[in-house]
């Protein structure tokens, strides 16, 4: 969009000139100095880059995969590409034993050839004797990584050690001379609008450096339970992954991973591991050889703002427990389900998604207090933190609890429920394991709050408002001392074949409905 010149009446223009040479300073704004300084860029990054650019090397990967029998691969398209079927059936009439439109079936295709598949990218080395920093989908599935200095000396390289979650990996190339190497700083000292420098290898061209400023911290973008990325407007492309960010004091700050990008270029959205998160597994994978994370052993969900209103609790924060691994951390701290953890070792869990980094992030071994949410008050219990183990976290089984089947079901008046004990009859019905326990759901009303939160026949609910409940009675009970509270929701802990969450089923909806 071009940008014109403002045309200023001549009161207007004076105004404006007598504006601009002596600024008004406002409470609680920044001086004009400030301003002024924090307009000055640095003049150059040239010195900064010639410093910093024999430690960052190109890493290419490679393994041996079988080439498609009879002939050359077919070219990659969008899909649905007119060109896609041309290529093909170009393709099958010159492979040999290929058939052409109208053919017969011709001799049996050659024995495929192996062909090898490479990948580049980029590191940095952080120790003189050859430990090499890298993302581990830069090496992942490799057969031979060679490491590729600034002056084209090209080393072998081994893999120390790799972390598929979190996406690091640290590599060994030998040297009969001591190697440049870059340190990692803080990188919880970085802000939003500092400046940083990306250094890194893009498309293969070589040492290449951009420059750009933090644009966000703190990112969840969806790739793993640690998500914590630094986001950044420095030019990443593909073949930056690996590569590292730098402060203005020269010091790694993250480890440039990945871009937001329609068309696979930069546009300005690329983020980071922040180094805090990398130096702690990068020693560890020089340690041990792989990461050792801590584990607590709950399963979590979000506290909603009707979740935080049923339990008393005053701000929709910290991360609910929605199940306890029989003989986890957790559960011999005695912390169980409908606990909502406030703080883990005396940081506060703001919501969710900050648990599982600050669990990961504790040493194994050590004992922290937790402090809970529970019967409308903090409890605080004492944790020792586990190393998380390679599989994945069952939930604790339930107690055996069976239940007559005479009864029939009952209706929950303004949630749109209907409720049942669990007997032989409802476990063949619904398919409910042996030691199942609760009140199974048979039939849920059309445009119901229960229908609203996705319950379902079959749905079990196991406990309201943190008690376990095990007939309807127990249920209504529940939601009776709720309303006389005049509270605007209940809570329920709902066992599906997706595993156990939480719900909360909103008690103000019927009288909502009711004529005025």
């Amino acid at each position: 969009m071009p940008v014109s010149r403002l045309r200023l009446r001549p009161a207007a223009a004076l105004a404006a000139a007598l504006f601009l040479a002596a600024p008004l300073a406002l409470p609680g704004t920044a001086s004009a100095a400030s301003l002024a300084a924090a307009q000055t860029g640095p003049n150059s990054f040239a010195d900064l880059a010639a410093k910093l650019l024999p430690a960052v090397v190109n890493i290419a990967s490679s393994s041996h995969v079988e080439a498609r029998a009879g002939g050359p691969e077919m070219p990659l398209f969008p899909p649905g590409s007119p060109f896609e079927q041309f290529f093909k059936d170009f393709l099958d009439r010159n492979r040999p034993g290929g058939r052409g439109p109208g053919q017969g079936q011709g001799p049996g295709p050659s024995p495929a050839p192996e062909r090898r598949m490479q990948s580049l990218g980029s590191g940095f080395i952080v120790d003189p004797a050859g430990y090499v920093v890298t993302n581990n989908h830069v090496i992942d599935g490799a057969d031979e990584v060679t490491v590729t200095l600034q002056d084209n000396t090209t080393l072998k390289a081994t893999i120390v050690g790799r972390d598929e979650t979190g996406d690091i990996a640290l590599l060994k190339v030998s040297s009969d001379k001591p190697l440049p190497f870059v340190s990692f700083g803080d990188s919880d000292r970085e802000r939003v609008g500092d400046w940083v420098v990306a250094i890194g290898n893009p498309f293969g061209l070589g040492g290449t450096v951009t420059a750009g400023i933090v644009s966000a911290r703190g990112r969840d973008i969806r790739q793993g339970p640690y998500d914590d990325f630094i986001q950044t407007d420095a030019a990443i492309n593909r073949g930056n992954s690996g590569g590292p960010l730098f402060n203005m004091d020269g010091e790694v700050i993250g480890i440039n991973t990945a871009i937001y990008s329609p068309s696979g270029g930069s546009i300005g959205i690329g983020f980071a591991i922040p180094s805090n998160m990398a130096k702690v597994v990068v020693a560890q994978l020089k340690d041990f050889g792989h990461p050792r994370r801590g584990w607590l052993g709950v399963r979590i969900q979000q506290v909603t703002p009707d979740i935080a209103e049923s339990l008393g609790l005053h701000d929709p924060s910290g991360a609910m427990v929605a199940g306890v691994n029989d003989g986890g951390p957790a559960d011999k701290a005695k912390i169980r389900n409908g606990d909502i953890i406030l703080k883990f070792n005396n940081q506060d869990v703001k919501e969710m998604h900050n648990l599982p980094r600050i669990v990961a992030d504790s040493q194994v071994g050590q004992t922290v207090p937790v402090v809970l949410w529970r019967d409308g008050k903090e409890v605080t219990v004492q944790a020792i933190v586990a190393e998380k183990p390679d599989d994945k976290p069952q939930l604790a089984s339930a107690a055996p609890a069976g239940q007559p089947d005479q009864q029939k079901p009952t209706e929950i008046a303004g949630l749109g429920l209907k409720l049942a004990p669990i007997g032989q009859e409802m476990r063949d019905k619904f398919q409910l394991g042996a030691d199942q326990k609760g009140v199974v759901i048979t039939d849920v009303a059309p445009d119901s709050p229960a229908a609203e939160r996705g319950l379902k026949p079959g749905d079990v609910v196991v406990e309201v408002q943190q008690q376990p409940v095990s007939s309807p009675a127990d249920v209504q009970s529940r939601i009776d001392t709720q309303r006389k509270q005049s509270r605007k929701s209940v809570l329920m802990l709902i066992q599906s074949q997706d595993g156990l969450r939480w719900v909360p089923l909103s008690l103000t909806a019927d009288k909502d409905k009711q004529p005025g």
